[in-house]
């Protein structure tokens, strides 16, 4: 893979070549990018849905939004950090193309804003749940009618190749979505394949699935043009990383490890004591003893901490970057970064003192039971209605179901699968708050 290929301005529809050289420097096609994503409903969505704990009332919890926000920043300073010593390393790119370090911080932050844009109502738990509705549920009697991709497509709902489409799915009068550019794009694209085979190898990019199928065309046009590597053979489309896409997954392992355990700390599902005990291990080389304990309060002492821990985290990854440039470009570096670095060890204890007492703490598991028994009820109820209208033989109750679909999502689809990916669009960008509403409105509960 190449640089200035990877770097590329160009977007969905355009008929001429974009270059770098020739953009204005006041508004940047990478920052057109990020202004684009930020001012999306999609995005604006994020403000409430869960990050941790589903339907949160504590206001200094993490949402998807603020998450997204702090992934974003710190993909920023791995983006620039990485870039500077990318431009220096091959100065033909900012001397021939014009391309500075700060193009490459405009990307990966553009793409790290993006990155949770496609999940469902109550954190992953929802991606779960739409997809057992179809593989254990009423959604079963569809699979006779789909093929075996269509089919792993919906029982293995995906929130990345969801954000995929709501980022680039085109309607009438949004021709290619946001009409981001193919190098952001690409750095979105953290698992570049689709749902089968199912996790083909132990290559990170092949942990989960980048697009549906309904995508697929759009998806190999990006991958051509950024010059990305095909792994797969015959029908099977999948390609190597983009190598800014490491970059975003970093950032997003940086903050969920750190910033969720903060979450933790504060919800006093984690001891304090865990804190200095497990952060120390970060930040030993960096914390200043005097100011640490001159903090009067818990929250600001777990902030110091994770100030410095994320400090340490960047430089660690864009290190691992660096060493391993030129097998991420040749499309044979199969491992997240933060796996290899010199905080992994340190990074795992956390995560599983976050999942023993946050993701499977009580006031989780009980609200995941509610979001579960949302979700199927939304399904049940929009995909018969939708299906039942397209085949002719919709009831009145039918009719009145889908008049409570947004005006964008009562466009009608030909096939079933095109029907019943649909309504999973639609039940993705749900809020956790608007899914309880149209619950309580569908069963008449209070």
């Amino acid at each position: 893979m190449q640089w200035e290929q990877l770097l590329s301005l160009k977007r969905q529809g355009d008929t001429s070549k974009r270059l770098r050289k020739e953009q204005d420097d006041t508004r940047l096609g990478f920052e057109v990018d990020y202004d684009r994503v930020i001012f999306s409903s999609a995005f604006r969505s994020l403000q409430d849905k869960t990050q941790v704990i589903p339907l949160s009332k504590t206001d200094f919890v993490h949402t998807r939004l603020t998450h997204s926000l702090e992934v974003s920043v710190v993909g920023r300073s791995l983006g620039r950090l990485v870039g500077k010593k990318i431009i220096e390393k091959h100065p033909y790119l900012h001397d021939v193309h014009g391309y500075h370090m700060n193009d490459f911080g405009a990307i990966v932050a553009a793409a790290a804003l993006a990155h949770d844009i496609g999940n469902p109502p109550f954190g992953h738990s929802g991606e779960k749940a739409i997809g057992e509705y179809f593989k254990t549920g009423n959604g079963q009697q569809y699979k006779v009618l789909l093929t075996d991709k269509e089919w792993q497509d919906i029982t293995d709902f995906e929130g990345n190749a969801n954000g995929f489409n709501l980022l680039t799915a085109s309607r009438p009068g949004t021709e290619g979505g946001l009409r981001l550019s193919y190098a952001t794009l690409g750095a979105f694209m953290k698992y570049p394949k689709e749902s089968l085979p199912k996790k083909p190898t132990s290559n990170i990019a092949d942990k989960k699935y980048g697009f549906f199928q309904c995508d697929k065309e759009f998806f190999i046009d990006i991958a051509v043009e950024l010059g990305l590597i095909k792994n797969k053979t015959g029908n099977d489309i999948g390609f190597e990383r983009h190598p800014l896409a490491y970059l975003v997954e970093a950032a997003d392992d940086i903050c969920y490890t750190i910033i969720d355990f903060e979450d933790g700390i504060n919800l006093g599902l984690i001891q304090e004591e865990y804190a200095l005990e497990y952060l120390i291990k970060l930040v030993k080389d960096k914390v200043q003893v005097d100011k640490y304990k001159s903090l009067t309060t818990k929250e600001d002492r777990i902030s110091y901490l994770r100030a410095l821990a994320i400090s340490s985290l960047i430089s660690d990854a864009v290190n691992v970057f660096l060493e391993n440039e030129e097998l991420i470009l040749a499309g044979k570096y199969p491992y997240a970064l933060t796996s290899q670095g010199k905080y992994t060890a340190q990074m795992e204890d956390i995560i599983k003192l976050s999942v023993n007492n946050i993701y499977r703490s009580r006031e989780v598991v009980e609200k995941e039971v509610i979001g579960y028994r949302i979700i199927n009820t939304l399904l049940d109820t929009f995909c018969t209605a939708y299906n039942n209208k397209a085949e002719g033989r919709e009831s009145n109750y039918d009719l009145l179901v889908l008049k409570l679909l947004p005006e964008r999502f009562a466009a009608e689809k030909m096939s079933v699968y095109d029907r019943l990916l649909h309504i999973c669009h639609f039940v993705s960008t749900l809020t956790d708050g608007k899914a309880v509403l149209l619950y309580n409105t569908i069963t008449g509960a209070k």
